[in-house]
């Protein structure tokens, strides 16, 4: 993990600005939606962009998840064989 050396404050309704810098570095854009993952050993919060499909095709239907990520069953059977 890197340290940005950037610090933000949440606000009173519990909202944190994420800097335009790394918006720009990770290609988020204003509506883009991101999922909340944590780390409780780490205490570490961490951002990642949602994409509610399979993560190989794109494919919505039959996901199940493979390790904390969403994989049709088509495309982890091609993993298995590979």
């Amino acid at each position: 993990m890197k340290n940005t050396g950037i610090v933000r404050k949440i606000d009173e309704l519990g909202r944190v600005v994420l800097p335009k810098e790394m918006r720009e570095v990770f290609r988020i854009k204003v509506g883009n939606p991101l999922e909340f993952y944590y780390d409780e050993v780490a205490a570490t919060i961490i951002l990642i962009p949602y994409r509610p499909g399979c993560l190989i095709c794109g494919e919505m239907e039959g996901l199940i998840e493979f390790r904390k990520k969403k994989v049709c069953k088509s495309c982890l059977e091609k993993l298995k064989l590979e």
